[in-house]
């Protein structure tokens, strides 16, 4: 298939660009050791991006050999590295890397990040959930690149890297963060994929994250529509600030006076549900299939006196701080993106608490916020200290998302910067995008129900009919955040389900996902929302087959 009118007009302006700077041929070159070493020390002209950057430059480039098998064969590639500047010189650069491999399908695909970004994504990595049984993107031959978003984490930050949130006092770094970088990131990587094909734009472009990476996914599908062909948007944080809000209330109820359920309790609880809704789908598996019909009341793990006498009963004030943590809230004050509440994670209904970093962790929160604490309230912290009060030393437990005083107005501020929530995709589908979007049911750290609310809010606005067009959403039963310690590890070759909707106007059909974990062999119809899987009643409940897509 031709590229779309836009998409040809685009590339038309990246190779006009090219032959006004009076390039030479290195694309054109047999030996693609010299090819990738004139890359090394390229000037990236400000012009060639977007939106505003002092210019950039490569910073090496070498030649990468061929390695693995199989699924995880990788061709020969030129690996380049290179920094993007800020116009405010205190900003961090936005160091960024695209992989050219040797043999290239014309297709690019960038990859998303996750937390707070800092590091940048591995190049030869994943799409979220991709499949375990088929070559990575460059494997397939795809140019692929990524960016740490404009700011690089310490490489010994605790416990995790994701967490560093100091950029967030720079303005310049915070809007990088906030979207800016993925335009900056992608003209710089299309001006160096010309560069090295001999001024050849890829045919189509591809944009693929989970997490923080979801959330890019949907913004550049919001905000650039011409730049890509097709997104690929996993438990996506779209609503980054309401997020944020909620994990300050989630916060502060579990610091309160022996609120925070020890990580036995953790389990026990989980396991309660699992016992209550395991069978909702017609089949017990292991995985809480129909997760709306689940509704597991723990009054029943409640201690006899209702004061903590042990890890197998609940106390009075950890029932109240875990209803409340798995329960919708509005905030009582407008915020700028019109994001009006959160609504709550499915801990009463299979996601686990126990998660290692991305559950409640094993030590309540506290000031100082403890490196044990759960993975949300850590990043409250450094939401507020950093991007909203600007104070290092402030206290973020003081600090009420429901009340929060003289900082209202900053935080609304905010959400407007961070909350990626239009439902205007109208350039992005008059350019032939495509959307997939995909979400686990038991996440532990991103709502899915979240982005059943902006899925219904993009139905409402654009009309099922419209959105059928260009869009798929799927929940999928019993899948956490990034596949971590979860029943069932989703699975599925969601890149090239989106390359032949694009290239070739075939949209999913019937879609299995395979549970990745290891050793598992069990596969599940991929169910378009509002659907779920559920046990028709005979065959293996090991195989796809033996499921139909039910509503109610």
């Amino acid at each position: 298939m031709r590229p779309t009118r836009a998409r040809t007009a685009a590339a038309g302006v990246g190779l006009a660009l090219v032959a006004s700077l009076g390039w030479a041929q290195p694309a054109g070159a047999a030996d693609v050791a010299a090819r990738c070493a004139a890359l090394e020390g390229v000037v990236i002209p400000a012009d060639a991006m977007g939106l505003p950057t002092t210019g950039g430059e490569v910073t090496a480039a070498s030649v990468v050999p061929a390695s693995g098998v199989g699924a995880t064969a990788i061709g020969e590639h030129c690996k380049v590295s290179a920094a993007l500047h800020p116009v405010d010189p205190a900003a961090p650069d936005i160091q960024m890397q695209v992989a050219l491999p040797t043999t290239w399908n014309h297709k690019a695909l960038m990859f998303g990040g996750g937390g707070y970004n800092g590091t940048i994504p591995a190049v030869d990595g994943n799409v979220p959930f991709g499949p375990t049984d088929a070559p990575r993107p460059l494997g397939r031959g795809y140019a692929t690149f990524a960016s740490d978003s404009g700011h690089q984490a310490p490489a010994d930050f605790l416990p995790t890297r994701s967490l560093y949130g100091e950029f967030l006092a720079n303005d310049e770094a915070l809007r990088n963060f906030a979207g800016d970088a993925l335009k900056k990131t992608h003209d710089a990587a299309v001006f160096l994929i010309g560069r090295y094909y001999d001024r050849t734009a890829p045919r189509h472009t591809y944009f693929a994250g989970g997490s923080t990476g979801g959330r890019e996914a949907l913004a550049v599908a919001q905000r650039w529509g011409r730049d890509f062909d097709g997104v690929i948007s996993v438990y996506p944080a779209f609503n980054a600030a309401a997020l944020d809000l909620y994990f300050g209330h989630m916060t502060r109820q579990l610091a309160a006076p022996g609120a925070f359920p020890r990580p036995a309790q953790q389990v026990l609880l989980y396991d309660a549900v699992m016992r209550a809704c395991d069978d909702l789908d017609g089949v017990q598996d292991g995985v809480i299939g129909n997760e709306p019909a689940c509704r597991y009341d723990p009054v029943a793990l409640r201690c006899p006196t209702g004061q903590d006498s042990g890890d197998t009963c609940l106390s009075d004030a950890q029932l109240t701080a875990i209803r409340a943590i798995s329960s919708a809230i509005t905030y009582p004050y407008e915020l700028a993106s019109r994001e009006t509440g959160y609504p709550g994670f499915p801990y009463l209904s299979g996601a686990r608490m126990s998660t290692p970093l991305l559950g409640l962790g094993t030590t309540a929160p506290a000031n100082p916020m403890p490196k044990t604490a759960g993975y949300g309230m850590q990043f409250w912290d450094a939401w507020i200290k950093y991007a909203v009060t600007r104070d290092a030393g402030y206290d973020s437990l003081s600090l009420d998302p429901l009340a929060p005083g003289p900082w209202e107005q900053r935080i609304s501020d905010l959400t407007a910067l961070q909350d990626v929530n239009s439902t205007d995709l109208r350039q992005f589908t008059r350019n032939g995008g495509r959307l997939l979007l995909l979400h686990g049911t038991a996440d532990e750290l991103v709502s899915h129900r979240a982005t059943i609310e902006y899925w219904n809010r993009l139905v409402q606005d654009m009309g099922q009919r419209r959105v059928d067009a260009f869009a798929r959403f799927y929940l999928v039963p019993g899948a956490n955040h990034a596949n971590l310690a979860t029943p069932f590890a989703a699975g599925w070759d969601s890149l090239t389900a989106l390359d032949r909707w694009v290239t070739r106007n075939a949209a999913p059909a019937d879609p299995v996902v395979r549970d990745t974990n290891p050793g598992a062999t069990r596969t599940r119809p991929l169910c378009e929302y509002p659907a779920y899987p559920r046990y028709s009643g005979t065959g293996s409940p090991d195989l796809a087959s033996s499921f139909d897509c039910a509503t109610g």
